[in-house]
């Protein structure tokens, strides 16, 4: 009808004309509207509504509703951040744990909870789904916080003021059922920020479809509105809930946590009408992963087929009609291919039924395995940073209580609130990198993104290296004006050595630039580049690179003071609560060097890894 209306021309009366035309006009019309309305019927595959019905592309997901796991994603952050750079204080001050001992409790709090991340991710993608997760672990985020805010006050009133600077002043740390009540919140706490920091982002990315290139830039553009959502509830985190656990005790600063969490998780559970929500598979990602190398063990005797097309894979139409994942084969890691090879007895197998998956595997799950095995090597070179980011959020902290915090005639700013500046340089760059130089290098490289994930990872890495050299020469100026001023033994906070503690703001903002490409660089990269069966997974990569380094510094810590117990005064480059007298200058240097070596090893891995062909974000090299 419509074709017909077009090709109207009258032959006589001008009235015919106009008719025609109106006809036109209204035939256009509703064109317009059936493809409009065709538009909003368009299904996401593999995603449904919160009832279970096909999720609709108009309807469901898209950038406005990815803002509220943004905003929730800011009010975790803002709930923990302050007790990442102040637990050391609360730790050594108020329960009177050693300074070492007290920074190592948090590295190990921390190590925990982005392991336990992974645990979390695999029953998202495979049991409850992410946002139940989320919801879920929203609630044992608050527990958490909740005991931790009933046992602040009980150590309020139970255990004895103390000052831990006092020589012999014998101060006994806390024990008990206080300390129980105080591991049982810290790693409830650890649990549910796990589980928060595993689902969320991955549910974030599930409400773009990634194979629609402008739903894959609009991913890059959450990915980046992720990192702005935490830098500004970091920036609250580190000024307000700081102020309030240093003037107005601790009970009061995990209250405020408290509080942040519920309304985060509220803010996200609000949401449900409108997401994207990914179904969960009741087959487990990580166990194909695990059974092609048992398969490829098991036929490691048998020769490789010289085509290809003789490996194992089930017909492309019946993966379409079960909705299963496809991936075509490529040349690496050709010993996995192993598992694919097909034997008598196993085409006979295949006949009758589904054959045994620990014996024969399919082309797409032995490729989803060569995936993850390429991604490993990034993942092992991004642990380094967080060995760096752990000392920013220790040690760090502890030279700024010797330093002069006055910034104002009457106001003092915290120790723990000196990253406050970097992150509020980063909620105006973050927009601008994403408006202005993201655009702007795109139309030099052709890449959706500027630059490709890995890339911007690089950029990160060599901050981070910088960071810590830049930390080396400010601890050297620190230690020699306490040295010059006779200060080596004076008390923290109240005899401050005359040097601003905006000094530190050079480490601090070196590493907040680095963290901004590396953070965001790697949760991109795994997010783009992993199996669909393993996309919660994927992004724990980097919360599980967190944990080892966390666990590292841990580690790292005690081996140096036992390497260097008998070459320094001290007792350990890092030994005892005096850090005038410790070598924490050495300590920087030495993950400086660290960092430089990881970062050449990083660009020997990242030139040999190739992109998956469909990942619309990169077209370029590496």
């Amino acid at each position: 009808m419509h074709r017909f209306l077009v090709s109207c021309i009258p032959l006589a009366y001008s009235s015919d004309v106009f008719i025609c035309k109106q006809e036109n006009r209204v035939a256009d019309g509703n064109v317009e509207r059936m493809q409009r309305e065709g538009e909003d019927q368009v299904v996401v595959e593999g995603k449904v509504d919160w009832k279970g019905r096909k999720a609709l592309k108009h309807k469901h997901g898209g950038m406005k509703v990815s803002l509220l796991i943004v905003a929730a994603f800011g009010m975790e952050n803002m709930a923990t951040l302050s007790l990442a750079v102040n637990l050391v204080s609360y730790f050594n001050q108020n329960m009177h744990y050693e300074l070492a001992d007290a920074a190592n409790m948090v590295t190990n709090y921390m190590g925990v909870s982005y392991m336990l991340s992974i645990v979390v991710a695999l029953l998202a993608d495979t049991w409850i789904g992410r946002y139940k997760a989320v919801v879920i672990s929203g609630f044992f985020e608050s527990l958490g916080l909740a005991l931790l805010t009933i046992q602040a006050h009980k150590a309020s009133r139970e255990s004895p003021v103390c000052n831990v600077y006092v020589k012999g002043a014998g101060c006994e740390k806390v024990s008990g059922k206080l300390e129980a009540f105080l591991f049982v919140g810290l790693y409830l706490l650890a649990f549910g920020s796990a589980g928060v920091k595993a689902s969320l982002p991955s549910h974030g990315a599930d409400q773009f479809d990634e194979r629609d290139p402008k739903e894959a830039m609009q991913m890059s553009n959450f990915f980046n509105c992720l990192f702005l959502g935490l830098c500004i509830g970091g920036a609250v985190s580190l000024t307000f809930n700081v102020y309030v656990e240093n003037n107005n005790g601790w009970v009061w600063g995990f209250g405020i946590s408290t509080a942040a969490i519920v309304f985060g998780t509220i803010i996200f559970a609000l949401g449900l009408p409108l997401y994207r929500i990914h179904v969960a598979r009741i087959t487990n990602g990580i166990m194909e992963i695990i059974q092609v190398y048992v398969a490829a063990i098991r036929n490691r005797n048998l020769p490789l087929p010289a085509n290809p097309n003789e490996l194992y894979e089930i017909d492309k139409d019946k993966e379409a009609a079960l909705e299963i994942e496809y991936q075509p084969h490529t040349d690496i890691y050709r010993f996995l291919d192993k598992a694919a090879i097909q034997r008598n007895s196993d085409v006979e197998a295949e006949n009758e039924k589904t054959p045994n998956p620990w014996k024969l595997c399919r082309v797409t799950q032995v490729e989803n395995a060569k995936i993850i095995l390429s991604m490993l090597p990034i993942f092992c070179c991004s642990i380094i940073m967080t060995l760096c980011l752990a000392q920013l959020q220790t040690f760090s902290i502890q030279q700024g209580s010797t330093m002069n915090t006055r910034i104002a005639k009457h106001f003092h700013i915290p120790p723990a609130s000196i990253p406050i500046f970097p992150v509020v340089f980063l909620i105006v760059f973050v927009p601008f990198y994403d408006r202005i130089f993201v655009p702007f290098l795109s139309r030099f490289t052709g890449i959706t993104t500027g630059i490709t994930h890995l890339q911007r990872i690089g950029v990160g890495l060599i901050l981070s290296c910088l960071s810590m050299a830049v930390a080396a020469v400010i601890e050297v100026k620190r230690k020699g004006v306490a040295r010059d001023n006779n200060m080596l033994d004076a008390f923290p906070v109240l005899q401050p050595l005359p040097l601003s503690i905006f000094w530190l703001s050079f480490q601090y903002f070196l590493f907040g630039i680095a963290d901004m490409f590396t953070y965001v660089g790697l949760l991109e990269f795994f997010y783009s580049e992993a199996p669909k069966s393993l996309k919660s997974t994927s992004t724990c990569f980097l919360w599980c690179a967190m944990a080892v380094g966390y666990f590292l510094s841990s580690i790292l810590v005690k081996i140096v003071n036992r390497a260097t117990k008998n070459i320094t005064a001290s007792g350990g480059w890092l030994a005892g609560n005096n850090i005038n007298r410790n070598h924490l200058n050495l300590f920087y240097w030495l993950l400086s060097i660290l960092s430089f070596i990881n970062f050449f090893v990083y660009l020997l891995v990242s030139k040999r890894y190739k992109y998956r062909p469909q990942n619309p974000a990169v077209t370029g090299g590496n």
